[in-house]
């Protein structure tokens, strides 16, 4: 196995890079929980992807994000995940600790971001998150923006 660097963390560069999405001009979006367990990244599973910092300077690092939505293009929709605390912050969802984590951490999502992933720009070293805590993060996304 190939141990993951900068420069060959999926999503990194090239066509298949993760992307910031503005949320407001995406179009019509409609989430739903789908997970399945076959290889491709669905709404509800987290997957592994490299996320550029807020700045777009082109630095980032390798982290989990929540796959919201598919799109027509065959891209799909994500939010990222943290575990630094963000208690009573409005734009970040609790989701506890999962198998995401291995040091068993609570996260929280960032529904204030909106990435675009490609299926190719993602590694799949992921879980589904169960339904109740993807409808808090759909919920939010629904009030945010009017997704359905």
């Amino acid at each position: 196995m190939t141990a993951l660097t900068d420069e060959n963390v999926p999503g990194r560069h090239g066509p298949f890079a993760t992307t910031e999405a503005d949320p407001r001009e995406v179009g019509r979006v409609r989430t739903e929980y789908s997970p399945a367990h076959d290889g491709d990244p669905d709404p509800g599973e987290i997957v592994w992807t490299w996320v550029p910092y807020e700045e777009n300077d082109g630095r980032g690092k390798d982290r989990p994000v929540l796959v919201v939505a598919r799109e027509a293009g065959g891209t799909v929709l994500a939010v990222q995940l943290t575990s630094r605390r963000h208690d009573g912050d409005r734009d970040w969802v609790p989701l506890g600790s999962g198998p995401w984590d291995r040091s068993g951490r609570d996260s929280w999502v960032d529904v204030d971001r909106v990435l675009r992933l490609h299926e190719a720009g993602m590694r799949r070293e992921a879980c589904a998150l169960d339904r109740m805590r993807f409808n808090l993060v759909r919920h939010r996304l629904r009030e945010r923006y009017g997704w359905s």
